[in-house]
């Protein structure tokens, strides 16, 4: 018998946020999270998220053992935006039984049909512009920062209760010697950046307000035609900000310019998980060794990179890319993940495929009428 229980108090919001800490247990690749940057985006006060959106978290228990966790995620503005009525499942975490599965993914179906929606699509955690999607392959490594991490076997839990794929997502491994060493590459930025005459300026810190509105201006303009896409309102983006400020460096943000006109943006950080690993989700260590380690990190993630429609085509992706790669190889980062990429996303991979990408990871994004 599983029992089912609707999150109330702060302990059992605690005990939904380390729960994780019980299904990872000897996984290798697991990356616990910091437990006080859980704690921000589950809370409905305070996460700028929940101005649009509503959520209700469950715990699955099993003779009075806590086994799974889920939550059920109504998110007007996505309804809104696409003129549908979709409802979210995140955050879940379950032991390796059916059973638990099915009752967790339920009892968030049962709240999201309650709320009037028509179908359940995830993992959204809680929404595209966070962590998103189930880890489908590439299961012999850790997460980049930002991304998801699950066992084999949630893939399983998932479409035996009736779940089915509605769309992939890419991850894509480049390494720098290898983007720097073909010739075509830089020929290509070299042609691109000659006739449109962009010119590419690093983040500048000390107008950092300034900076956010030019990030919004891009990303929601550039993404709009996306699937799925939501765009981040004033609050999302000063939230997600003012968490980023600590860990980006201007070499990984730029914004190009034509005849003074903002036209792309690029967000590239370090993989801070590489740091997270051994941090046991505590804050204290994981900033000690970022102050001490940050130098030591291999691995750098590129978040976002966009043109705006009207300059699409023209190959400018490519001088962002090129750049990105070469000042990340001037300070020791020698392999990226560009990630996450739509699999129809036809921009996106024309741009990986020219930096001699390779696809990596893939994840899943499922969904099922309700």
């Amino acid at each position: 018998m599983i029992e089912i229980k609707i999150v109330q108090t702060k302990s059992e919001l605690m005990d939904f946020i380390k729960l994780p800490w019980k299904i990872y247990k000897g996984d290798q690749y697991w990356v616990p999270p910091l437990i006080m940057d859980r704690k921000k985006l589950l809370n409905k006060q305070k996460n700028p998220f929940f101005q649009h959106a509503e959520a209700e978290y469950f715990l699955a228990y099993s003779n009075g053992e806590l086994v799974g966790r889920i939550a059920a995620i109504k998110n007007d503005l996505h309804n809104e935006v696409h003129k549908d009525k979709v409802g979210f499942f995140g955050f879940f975490e379950s032991i390796n039984d059916q059973n638990v599965a099915n009752t967790l993914f339920e009892a968030a179906k049962n709240w999201l049909k309650e709320k009037g929606l028509t179908e359940m699509r995830g993992p959204a955690n809680p929404s595209s512009n966070d962590e998103y999607g189930m880890l489908l392959e590439g299961f012999n490594d850790s997460p980049k920062i930002l991304m998801t991490y699950n066992p084999k076997y949630y893939l399983d839990l998932c479409e035996n209760f009736g779940l089915s794929k509605i769309k992939d997502l890419y991850a894509y491994k480049l390494e720098s010697d290898k983007v720097l060493s073909v010739d075509k590459i830089r020929r290509v930025a070299e042609i691109a950046q000659q006739r449109s005459k962009m010119v590419l300026k690093p983040l500048d810190k000390k107008n950092f307000r300034a900076e956010l509105d030019k990030v919004k201006y891009v990303y929601n303009k550039t993404w709009a035609p996306n699937w799925g896409f939501v765009p981040m309102t004033d609050a999302e983006i000063e939230a997600m900000a003012a968490d980023l400020k600590p860990l980006v460096e201007p070499i990984g943000v730029y914004f190009g310019e034509i005849d003074g006109k903002l036209v792309g943006f690029s967000l590239a950080i370090r993989d801070f998980n590489f740091l997270l690993k051994t941090c046991n989700g505590k804050l204290i260590p994981f900033l000690w060794k970022l102050f001490t380690q940050k130098n030591s990190i291999p691995w750098a993630r590129v978040i976002t990179l966009g043109i705006i429609p009207e300059y699409q085509k023209r190959g400018l992706d490519a001088v962002f890319y090129y750049e990105i790669v070469r000042k990340a190889r001037e300070i020791g980062i020698t392999l990226g993940e560009a990630s996450w990429v739509l699999e129809d996303n036809e921009m996106m991979t024309r741009g990986a495929e020219l930096m001699q990408g390779e696809i990596y990871k893939k994840y899943r994004i499922y969904e099922m009428k309700i």
